[in-house]
């Protein structure tokens, strides 16, 4: 492996394994001084709740909660700093936004905390993102995707008491409108020399009709009570 393609998968994991890490050692403090930092999730329509955008998705419940999130949230975000490094901080951060905003304006009035919203978010951005590129490497991360994950969606029901759907539905939201939103952004598929030579017809095309002349007459008629706005 060559010595920059090592930098790159480093890279790629430092910042995901920066994030479970912080995570643990927030969950670790919690349970030895006996305290809960719930009340800093996202706690809706009300202003301090508003903090909860930024840091409810480093607070769990408990160690069986932050377990479940850990994994998926770390092979997800590595997926999005390898495949997409080129936006990667751009589609996650407005990822991580829109998740918190959503449950702030439509959740129930709780404190949501968590990661899974952005785990949904990640999901659904590596799958629709890779289908709308056309892009036969990020297909197959796709394709990964749905096979790992696929089963989520039922999560985005208000199916369990005690669990933020809400969470889930704002991300697996979120995670869709980023894909359309940077689809022309990042990795692209190449296209073959008889797609380019379709282009430049498709532009010659264009710029013959734009060099088209038209002869056009206007007719004015002042008016005596006319008013100009």
């Amino acid at each position: 492996m060559e010595s920059s393609e090592k930098k790159e998968i480093v890279r790629s994991i430092f910042l995901p394994i920066l994030f479970v890490v912080i995570t643990w050692f927030i969950k670790i403090s919690e349970f030895y001084t006996h305290n809960s930092f719930s009340y800093f999730g996202i706690k809706p329509r009300d202003t301090f709740g508003l903090l909860g955008i930024v840091f409810s998705p480093f607070l769990h419940s408990d160690f069986q909660h932050l377990w479940a999130n850990s994994i998926p949230m770390l092979i997800l975000s590595i997926g999005i700093f390898y495949f997409y490094k080129q936006i990667a901080f751009k589609t996650i951060g407005l990822m991580w936004f829109l998740t918190g905003l959503g449950v702030w304006i439509m959740g129930r009035t709780s404190y949501h905390i968590g990661a899974s919203g952005l785990i949904y978010a990640f999901t659904t951005f590596l799958f629709f993102s890779g289908i709308l590129r056309k892009y036969m490497p990020l297909i197959a991360i796709s394709l990964l995707v749905a096979f790992l994950y696929g089963s989520l969606v039922w999560g985005i029901f208000p199916m369990e008491t005690g669990i933020s759907w809400e969470g889930h539905l704002m991300g697996f939201l979120a995670g869709i409108v980023v894909a359309f939103f940077y689809k022309s952004e990042g990795p692209q598929r190449k296209k073959y020399v008889w797609e380019l030579e379709d282009d430049d017809d498709e532009n010659q095309d264009i710029s013959i009709s734009i060099t088209d002349t038209y002869d056009v007459n206007y007719i004015y008629k002042e008016s005596e009570n006319a008013n100009v706005k």
